[in-house]
């Protein structure tokens, strides 16, 4: 698989990832979160969005894997 791109929505966040294993390109591997607004909600307010590169995207996820570990039940 050469290309792809994925997405979650939240009630708060969308979250995408677009990913071309071929493309060099600027903007070809991103990842960015979105506020999506809400009536009545004092949280937001509109849209804002925050864009990364994967390797920016890596380093946020093992910054959260590392203080956000998984507790296991077992």
């Amino acid at each position: 698989m050469s290309s792809y791109s994925y997405n979650k929505n939240t009630s708060r966040f969308a979250f995408d990832i677009t990913r071309n294993d071929t493309a060099k390109s600027a903007g070809c591997n991103s990842f960015s979160i979105s506020t999506l607004p809400a009536e009545g909600q004092q949280y937001s307010t509109g849209t804002t969005t925050v864009n990364m590169t994967i390797k920016e995207a890596k380093a946020l996820q093992g910054f959260l894997n590392q203080r956000l570990p998984v507790i296991s039940d077992s």
